[in-house]
């Protein structure tokens, strides 16, 4: 007879691995887990098959299994445990506050774009950038336009690493990011497209890139890079990641007013 236990065990379990599965699909991590599900294929073979040396050599891989899952999956592991941490709660600024504040960044990228002044934004989300913010030095400041291109001036000792931006807030500049071991990356990216990958592997972090040599603008998400993109496009591709959802939250209190309305006592 199954149990209501036995239902929400497979539940469960069907839950976590799907979840693994969206985190891994589409990453080098994913063909090494159908490596590793391959591996496991032989071994079966290779007992049924009374392989005895074959036998032995994949059982002694298994042994240290986890070490190899450790090695090969690092930072697929690190970008889990991140998003397990995730707390939306923590974001407080309102739609109007956020928006203002992307449209100084959107401001400030163009004109560096146009005079191909080289910069790496890190728009923090959910997941904490507090290594890579100590590693840099301090500013938190109120962000602004004339802010962002001071620290991103040729003559500015801060100019070649990243500033990170949490909120409406500018917490750091002349931050170093980690760079992508991804082979797949193009040998043509420099050192500051290469470091945003790295990061946004890592974190949900938004990474907006503009190029020294080209003035191209790129934005970052989750490993996944999109080029030679302009003021409108940048400010789509802005307001669809971070003021979609409190502009649909705002629309449904809206909604609610209609039914509910506020009596003045």
């Amino acid at each position: 007879m199954i149990r209501w236990q036995d239902i929400l065990d497979i539940a469960l379990v069907a839950t976590v691995l799907y979840w693994l599965f969206l985190i891994l699909k589409g990453t080098r991590a994913f063909q090494m887990l159908v490596g590793l599900a391959l591996l496991l294929l032989a071994s079966v073979i290779s007992k049924s098959a009374g392989l005895s040396t074959m036998d032995w050599l994949i059982t002694s891989f298994w042994a240290q299994v986890v070490l190899v899952i450790v090695i090969l999956f690092q930072p697929e592991i690190r970008r889990a445990l991140a998003q397990i941490g995730q707390n939306p709660f923590f974001r407080t600024l309102t739609a109007s506050e956020e928006s203002r504040t992307l449209e100084e960044i959107i401001r400030a990228v163009v004109l560096m774009a146009n005079k191909r002044m080289g910069a790496i934004i890190v728009l923090e989300q959910e997941s904490e950038l507090k290594d890579i913010v100590e590693v840099g030095v301090a500013v938190d400041a109120k962000l602004s336009k004339e802010l962002l291109l001071s620290l991103f001036m040729p003559y500015s000792p801060l100019h070649d690493g990243a500033v990170i931006i949490k909120g409406n807030r500018l917490v750091a500049a002349g931050c170093f990011l980690p760079l992508t071991l991804n082979p797949e990356v193009s040998k043509m990216l420099g050192t500051r497209h290469r470091a945003a990958l790295g990061v946004t592997e890592e974190t949900d972090a938004v990474v907006i890139v503009v190029s020294e040599e080209t003035g191209a603008i790129s934005v970052i998400i989750g490993g996944k890079l999109t080029r030679e993109l302009d003021a409108a496009s940048l400010r789509r591709v802005l307001t669809r990641i971070f003021l979609r959802d409190k502009r649909e939250g705002l629309a449904i209190v809206e909604r609610l007013k209609e039914f509910f309305p506020v009596r003045s006592r």
